[in-house]
């Protein structure tokens, strides 16, 4: 097959799959190496930017996703007639920073970081596809372990934990992070519906 043919080839898949697709089921699908999938994904993701597509591609662990740009996000709810939801609460995103940089965690372990019950924002994480069950530990009671989810990396634009920021030192780090949060907030409200 072609390059030119392979990108349009690899696109279609994308598109039709609406979800992330794996780098090594592109190799098999397309019998070519992962190295060569990487490749072919940097060639459509520079044809799709120099057409100023409405779509982008997404690089997630080591999956890749077609989806809309942030900046048709009013238009897509409007025709869809999509309604926003609340942005996530401060105990929301506490919750979920724990998740981030300690997974898999325990619903415990969470409550003992925080201090207070958390089952009510860890069951509203797992509705909006942040969280999700990473098995069991082998404890008395066999407590349910939680990670996060490709959705969490989507909404917060990240390719891979790697990327998170660095946990705040000074009560200066503290407040930039803060700011972020506030900003990030917004994206993910939008991103989670």
């Amino acid at each position: 097959m072609k390059n030119e043919d392979l990108i349009r080839a690899f696109e279609a898949v994308l598109f039709a799959g609406g979800e992330p697709i794996s780098i090594e089921r592109f190799s098999q699908v397309f019998d070519i190496t992962p190295e060569e999938v990487v490749d072919v994904m940097e060639k459509l993701e520079k044809k799709m930017k120099k057409q100023n597509s409405g779509l982008e591609l997404l690089r997630l662990e080591n999956t890749y996703q077609l989806a809309t740009k942030a900046e048709f996000a009013e238009y897509i709810k409007k025709a869809f007639d999509l309604r926003r939801r609340t942005p996530l609460s401060p105990a929301a995103l506490e919750v979920l920073a724990v998740i981030a940089y300690n997974q898999p965690v325990t619903r415990s372990f969470i409550e003992q970081v925080r201090g207070v019950d958390c089952s009510g924002v860890v069951a509203t994480l797992v509705e909006k596809g942040l969280i999700e069950e990473r098995g069991r530990l082998e404890l008395p009671g066999k407590p349910l372990l939680y990670g996060t989810t490709k959705n969490f990396l989507r909404c917060f634009s990240i390719n891979d934990l790697s990327e998170l920021p660095e946990i705040p030192k000074t009560g200066e780090e503290v407040n930039d992070l803060g700011e972020q949060l506030e900003i990030t907030e917004e994206v993910t409200s939008e991103a989670a519906e």
